[in-house]
Order: C-alpha cells, then sequence, then structure tokens
C-alpha cells in the first residue's frame, strides 16, 4: 500500500522555532511512550534554549528512570547537561505545603479543602505552579499522566474557582461560627482566621488564572499528543484532542511511536500483520489530522534509557526516520537451497564414483 505523504513537515522542528512558546504538555494513552517523547522533546530545547525545565505530573513517575538519575519535587540539574533540569511532583496534596499558615489554620485549610471534590489536587497543582513561576526557565516541558488525570489537570482553575466561591459563601453563612472556632485552632481571632484562609485560597486562586491565561495562549503554550497506531490509542487522541479544543488550549503536534516500517520487516509474517494492521491506523490519523504536524517514531529493538540513548532517540523527533531496506529471508532462503543443491549433486556424484570403484574391484 502507497504511504500517503504529509502536507506539514513530519517533525517537532516548529516547536523548536517556536521562541516564544514557555509551556509544552506532552500527553497521551498509558503505555505509548509519552515519557521518552517529552524527554526527547526536552533535550532538543535544551540545544536551543537559554534554559528547560521538565516536570512529571504522573504519580507514577518515570523521569528518574528515563535518565537513570534520581529526581525529587526540586528542580536538578541532569546529568550531562548544563541548561536543562528535572523535577518530579505529585499532584495529589501534600499538608506541609498547605500548612504555610500556622498549624492551626493550616490544617484547618486542609480539612476544609478536602471536603471539596477534587479542590485540594487544584490546590496543590497551583502551589506547585506558583512556585514554578518564581523560577527563571525559558521552557517548561511536562510529562503529563495518562488523559484521564491529564484532563482533570486542565480543569483545575475552574475547580478551583468554584471551591473558593463555596468557601466564600460559606464566610457569610457560618461566620459567627468560624468566630468562635477561631481560638481552638490557635489563628489568633475568627476573623483573622478567615482573612487568612481565604486569603491563602485568592493567592492560589491569582496564581492559577494567570497561568490558566498563558495556557490558552497559542504563543505561550501548546500541547504534543503522543500515541501508537492502535484503535484504543487512537480513540483516545481523538478524544484528547475534542477537550483541548474545549479548553482552548493549542494543539498541532502529533507523534506516532512505535511505528514499524514495512522496509524493515523482512519476511517475518508477525510483522507484515503488524505492517498491515498499523497502516490502516495511521492512514485514519492522516485523514482526522491532515493539518497537524504527525511525526512517527520506529519502534526499537531496545528501550530508550539514559542521557545518551535519549539524545540519540531526539533525533526523530527533528529528522523523519529513514528506514534501511532489509533483505527478503527468502532471498537467503533461495541461496540456501542453491547450496544444498550442489552440494547434493557432489554427494551424489562421488557415491556414483565409490560404487563404480567397488564394481571395478570385484
Amino acid at each position: 500500500m502507497a504511504e500517503q505523504q504529509p502536507e506539514t513537515d513530519p517533525t517537532l522542528i516548529n516547536i523548536l522555532e517556536h521562541t516564544k512558546l514557555k509551556w509544552i504538555f506532552v500527553g497521551g494513552k498509558g503505555g505509548v511512550g509519552k515519557t521518552t517523547t517529552s524527554c526527547s522533546l526536552a533535550v532538543q530545547l535544551a540545544a536551543v534554549r537559554r534554559n528547560v525545565l521538565i516536570i512529571s505530573t504522573d504519580p507514577a513517575h518515570n523521569l528518574s528512570d528515563a535518565f537513570n538519575q534520581k529526581f525529587t519535587k526540586t528542580p536538578s540539574l541532569v546529568s550531562g547537561f548544563s541548561n536543562l533540569f528535572a523535577m518530579e511532583v505529585d499532584p495529589t496534596p501534600d499538608d506541609k505545603d498547605l500548612e504555610s499558615l500556622d498549624e492551626g489554620a493550616g490544617s484547618f485549610l486542609s480539612e476544609l479543602a478536602g471536603s471539596i471534590p477534587g479542590i485540594d489536587e487544584a490546590m496543590s497543582f497551583a502551589e506547585v505552579m506558583r512556585q514554578v513561576q518564581t523560577m527563571d526557565y525559558s521552557c517548561i516541558v511536562f510529562d503529563t499522566a495518562p488523559t484521564g488525570h491529564t484532563l482533570r489537570l486542565l480543569q483545575f482553575p475552574t475547580t478551583l474557582q468554584k471551591g473558593l466561591s463555596k468557601l466564600m459563601s460559606l464566610k457569610g453563612m457560618f461566620g459567627g461560627m468560624l468566630t468562635q472556632l477561631g481560638s481552638p485552632f490557635g489563628a489568633g481571632g475568627g476573623e483573622n482566621m478567615q482573612d487568612q484562609l481565604l486569603g491563602k485560597l485568592e493567592q492560589l486562586k491569582e496564581v492559577i488564572e494567570e497561568v490558566n491565561t498563558q495556557f490558552k495562549d497559542p504563543e505561550l503554550t501548546t500541547f504534543v499528543c503522543v500515541c501508537i497506531p492502535e484503535f484504543l490509542s487512537l480513540y483516545e487522541t481523538e478524544r484528547l484532542v475534542q477537550e483541548l479544543v474545549r479548553f482552548e488550549i493549542d494543539t498541532n503536534n502529533i507523534v506516532i511511536n512505535q511505528v514499524i516500517f514495512p522496509q524493515e520487516v523482512g519476511s517475518s509474517r508477525l510483522l507484515r500483520a503488524r505492517v498491515k494492521m498499523q497502516e490502516k491506523y495511521l492512514k485514519q490519523y492522516y485523514e482526522l489530522y491532515e493539518d497537524f504536524h504527525i511525526v512517527k517514531l520506529p519502534l526499537l529493538e531496545e528501550e530508550v534509557r539514559g542521557t545518551e540513548a535519549l539524545q540519540e532517540f531526539s533525533n526523530y523527533l527533528m529528522q523523519p526516520h529513514l528506514p534501511e531496506e532489509r533483505p527478503e529471508f527468502s532471498d537467503q532462503v533461495t541461496q540456501l537451497q542453491d547450496q544444498v543443491m550442489q552440494l547434493t549433486q557432489k554427494c551424489q556424484h562421488l557415491q556414483q564414483q565409490l560404487d563404480q570403484g567397488n564394481i571395478n574391484e570385484s
């Protein structure tokens, strides 16, 4: 089947050339190679940007495994680089992060936040974004969790705003009660406690709203969808793209991982069957996203781990993979059959000579 040629550049060079980009999200279905892609993109960005930070927001962190280096929630320099940093943050809340007020008020804030679905994660994410904004990085790459978690992350600004509205309504309904609770919580007075609690939420709300405004600016933010040429991944990618459109977040790059190129198959029946299946879904990707930059990454014989491997693999994001033609095994079989036939003829000739000698002796 003739392969459809994309009209747009099949690389991520457009991201490197877009020098104003600050937030780059990399996401997709679980197990499609998001971490490898995000790390490879960060490696390429480090070559053209002043400094780059890659953040993992997936609870099952893989950055440490990808780079063969331990990372924490504090940015650390990646070995072999002078301007690439990495950190792994947990999107679920940490009480210590919330207790920037005194102990009683911080504990009360944590309990109150926990009563509003989703606001705990939203506040934690807002706190992370607040910290990131104080850091001087020219570009930040997010290695996100699988699609469902990523969509929740994108909903955090709305969740936080709704949660704040509920807390503001509580102030009017239970203001007297909160005032009486001031002393037991050690907040130095109910009104003071209210001000501290609501002030904290207001600060986080301001941060997340500012970040949310930047997320919706295509000059500052883009989302790279990672997938594989299979039905479930295609379905998840379409769902993700539709949600990104709804959230007004720019996306025009799709990375298709684990592609098997026909030229590299040889005569393996299994690989030929996989190629046939993949070609069907690759065609659908090109039809659905004809105006996207679609990058095809090859299925490799070995996993991509370590700085050197990531640097080498990252080149596929900038230059399309050129598969090498492998000789057909059938050709080798034909050669072996010819050799066997020649040997058989020699054996028959020798046998005839032996038989002739035995006749002469008798």
